[in-house]
């Protein structure tokens, strides 16, 4: 077996693991290719895997129970699919599922937990579960307070953060979900931004022509959620460096 190089993964939750604890979960950690509609959770069922996404796109989905569903977040490169597990909660009415092909890394649920024990990667995880919760609040706001083709150019937004290239190979069908919406509405809307020359639609495929363009459109509903993962998960945290103030030893951070 391969052992995993953590200078070489592309997850950014990984990136920021502590050597000790990579190495550790290095061990586990199983190569697994994300086929289009591959389940990463099922919907009241154990999470069994955490996934840690290096390509592609999933779709986390809130399904009612008379059958209506949306999308409410994205999970790509940035993030984990099955994050409930770092909350102590072993099952979600949540599914989450691959929309876009891609690869990853995942860990079964009981040699992850061992894992959670290092405080650094618990505060880490416990932070991303905060960005996560942000995101489901903004697009709370998004459907509340944004009309229909801010909303869409949000969604394009944040998939174009978590797939390489301008090209997102996004069906109609999908996009429908995204927005909560029927299909007949997605074609009206990426009109809008057609002529807004932000993007370029084909069949299956959205291309972004100007991203500065996008965010103009997409207003205050973008980029929250995005600048508080900055902050929280890239930015390494202030040294804490011992001082000595009227003879006893305290700890202060630049």
């Amino acid at each position: 077996m391969t052992m995993i190089v953590q200078s070489q993964v592309k997850n950014r939750l990984l990136r920021r693991f502590p050597e000790d604890a990579f190495e550790l979960l290095a061990r586990c950690l199983e190569p697994v290719d994300l086929r289009v509609n591959h389940p990463l959770v099922l919907p009241h069922k154990p999470i069994e895997h955490v996934c840690f996404i290096e390509s592609g796109l999933a779709s986390m989905v809130a399904e009612s129970a008379d059958g209506k569903s949306v999308e409410i977040r994205h999970i790509g490169r940035e993030g984990i699919a099955g994050y409930p597990v770092v909350l102590g909660v072993n099952q979600t009415p949540n599914k989450t599922f691959m929309q876009v092909p891609g690869f990853g890394l995942q860990v079964a649920t009981e040699e992850f937990a061992p894992i959670l024990e290092h405080s650094e990667v618990r505060q880490l995880l416990l932070r991303y579960v905060h960005t996560c919760e942000l995101q489901l609040a903004h697009s709370a706001l998004a459907a509340a307070k944004f009309n229909m083709h801010q909303r869409l150019a949000r969604w394009l937004l944040m998939c174009h953060d978590r797939i390489d290239g301008n090209d997102l190979p996004l069906t109609h069908e999908f996009l429908a979900l995204m927005l909560g919406v029927r299909r007949a509405g997605v074609t009206d809307e990426l009109h809008i931004l057609e002529g807004m020359h932000a993007i370029k639609s084909t069949r299956g495929n959205v291309r972004i022509t100007d991203r500065n363009k996008l965010i103009e459109i997409a207003g205050g509903c973008y980029g929250v959620p995005e600048q508080e993962y900055e902050r929280l998960i890239e930015t390494p945290p202030p040294p804490v460096l011992p001082v000595h103030l009227n003879g006893n030893r305290h700890h202060h951070t630049l």
